[in-house]
Order: structure tokens, then sequence, then C-alpha cells
């Protein structure tokens, strides 16, 4: 086993899904780095290993300040806490169907003998496929479905991932570690899905010198968006039902935050500029078989 993994427990786990997030640049909504920790939360999933930092990190640049540096919280000048960098891996079962989730910090260093410990450890427990989550801000309605690009480490599975109401990323430019694993994984052969959330983000400074950029986030509702899909193509039989009412409260909040600054700058019509920014978006439809009949047996239930 490679010498930077580190195991507390090796839970006997076969066709164990995997999903996985950074804390990192990708990471629109916090799609990347609090889906991941919401779904540890949510399913009560414990620690069972981590890989080792210390190859991966800066501790600091000249005149970066808090850039790369490690965090520390100080109760009366006692170290409460020491918020260091962190690659963790968790374990979950949720009516018989194991999960795994990586939750990281995108490396500085040596990526490329990060990207071989982590599929090292993927490969310890028989991974069969990897989720990577991931987010980028650009003009997408707040209160439509959200938008999700995909990547993918093999050719073979681009068929099967076109089903999920997803558009294939054309991106050309740097790299996250998300997008740089996707190289990694096809040397290895291993099938490496990279879901994106299109996560609301509006530059209003060009209405008025009163305004800011308008930005989500937390966005729920990506969340909510993502893990339909996630929960469907790993078959994990996930509740998702909190996470959609949070995404319906964020919406009705975003659409409140709307509303108070039309009332408070009538003259910039907000609502007009919002809507032509958004006109030509073209709202993604994923209704898996499942819910089509869930959603036709509530219809039938509510006709009686």
């Amino acid at each position: 086993m490679n010498d930077l993994i580190e195991l507390w427990e090796t839970p006997s786990i076969p066709n164990a899904a995997m999903i996985a997030g950074w804390r990192q640049w990708a990471d629109g909504g916090a799609t990347s780095s609090e889906l991941p920790q919401y779904l540890i939360e949510q399913t009560h999933a414990r620690p069972i290993g981590a890989l080792q930092s210390d190859p991966f990190y800066v501790f600091q640049v000249p005149g970066t300040h808090a850039l790369f540096r490690p965090e520390i919280k100080l109760e009366e000048g006692y170290r409460a806490e020491l918020r260091d960098k962190r690659n963790e891996i968790y374990f979950a079962e949720n009516h018989g169907k194991p999960l795994l989730i990586f939750l990281g910090d995108e490396p500085q260093l040596n990526v490329a003998r990060y990207a071989d410990a982590f599929f090292d450890l993927a490969e310890t427990f028989r991974v069969p496929r990897i989720v990577a989550l991931g987010g980028v801000y650009g003009n997408a309605p707040h209160d439509k479905e959200r938008e999700i690009a995909c990547t993918y480490s093999l050719r073979k599975m681009k068929d099967e991932l076109a089903e999920y109401a997803v558009t294939f990323s054309n991106y050309e430019g740097g790299v996250s570690i998300g997008s740089y694993l996707l190289d990694r994984a096809e040397k290895r052969g291993i099938a490496y899905a990279g879901f994106y959330a299109i996560v609301p983000m509006f530059d209003l400074t060009q209405l008025s010198p009163l305004l800011q950029t308008l930005i989500i986030e937390q966005d729920h509702k990506a969340w909510y968006d993502v893990m339909r899909r996630v929960n469907h193509l790993l078959q994990l039989g996930l509740d998702l039902s909190d996470l959609e009412r949070a995404g319906d409260k964020l919406i009705a909040s975003f659409d409140a935050k709307i509303d108070d600054l039309e009332k408070a700058l009538p003259q910039v019509n907000l609502r007009a500029h919002l809507t032509k920014l958004t006109e030509n978006f073209v709202e993604p439809s994923f209704m898996p078989l499942d819910d089509v009949w869930k959603k036709g047996l509530g219809d039938l239930f509510r006709d009686l």
C-alpha cells in the first residue's frame, strides 16, 4: 500500500461507491467543499483513514499573508484549534449500500504524487467508479434547475453519462485538482467522472455604484441537482428531501433579496437585467424512471 495512506480500519466494502470533493478553486456554491461535508453528516459517516499532508502544501510565501498558512484559533492565549490541511476518507452504509466520501485540500505541491496516493486509496477499497464534485460560477437563473457540466476519464463512459441531462465541457485553461485527476485516472483505467454545477453569479456594478456582485456562496439548489444525478448513477438510495427543501428555501431567499434591491434602486430595473443575462438559458430536465413513477403516483393520489 502507498506509504502516504493511513488507514485506521479497513471495512469489507465490495463495490463501494466513492464521492470526492476538495476545498479548491472549482468550488462555486461550496459544491466541492461543503456538499461532501453535508453528506458526511447526513449519513453519519465515520473517518477511517487519511492521506499524509506533509508533501503537498506550502507553509507560507512572503507577501501572501494568510493565503497558504494553516489557521489557528486561540482562546485567551490557549491553542484551542489548529486548522491544518487535511485529506480524509469517510465510510458510511446506507440501507446496505457502502459509500466512501473523500474530502481534502487541493494540493499545492507534488500533484502527481498526490494523484497516485488518491487512486491507490480508491483501489485499496476496489472502488469501481469515482464521482468528483465541483462548482463554477456563471450567469444562470437562480430559480431554475442548475446546469451540470460533466467530465469523464474513459471514452466509454460518455453514453451512460449523457442520460443524466449534463453538458460535456469544452473548457480550456487552468486546471483544478478535480480535472487534473481525469488524466491520471485514464492512465490507470479508472472510471472517474466530474459533476460541476453552474452556480448563479451576477456582476451588478455596471448598473450602479451602489451594487456589488450578487453571488450564492452555499448553493443548496446546486447541491440537490448534483446529488439527484449522483444518487441515481451510484445507486446510493439517499433521502434528498431535506436538501430539496433547502434548495427551495434558498430560491425564496434570493427572490426576497432581489425584491429588496428593486425597492431600494427601482431605476436600475434589476429583474429585467437578470432576465436579459439569462434569456438564452435552457433548463435541463433530469427525470429518471423511478422519479417519473413517483411523480405519477403522487399526481394520482392528489386527484383521488
